[in-house]
């Protein structure tokens, strides 16, 4: 299961934050994921609450925020939620040059902490 991995990755990166600047605890993590990243949201959950324990994290709730899958035909410039499964061709000339927009996203997007105003770590120090 990759979701332990994930919340083990993510419990990581805010305990590393949280170190420099002194918090204590975390009340809650915020976590955009994509319908295209393969994440299973009770799974995460699960995984996340067994990963915190004995942390800064232990007893922080996990708010996750889904992000929809949406593609863009490169030839005619239109945009659509491609669903799952996944519909790649236009909608609208039936072309198969698209480009991803979104949807697959996994990064945190939030951190509430007890104490210190710690900042969440930006997407360069992850």
């Amino acid at each position: 299961m990759h979701e332990m991995s994930i919340a083990l990755a993510v419990v990581d990166q805010v305990e590393s934050a949280a170190r420099p600047d002194g918090a204590t605890g975390v009340s809650s993590v915020r976590l955009e994921i994509g319908e295209l990243a393969g994440v299973v949201p009770d799974a995460l959950a699960f995984s996340f609450q067994l990963a915190c324990e004995g942390t800064v994290l232990a007893g922080a709730e996990l708010i996750t925020e889904a992000v929809v899958a949406r593609a863009r035909c490169i030839p005619c410039a239109e945009s659509w939620p491609v669903g799952m499964p996944p519909r790649l061709s236009c909608p609208g000339c039936g072309g198969a040059s698209v480009e991803l927009l979104s949807g697959r996203e996994l990064r945190i997007a939030g951190v509430s902490w007890h104490d210190a105003q710690v900042p969440t770590p930006t997407h360069e120090e992850r």
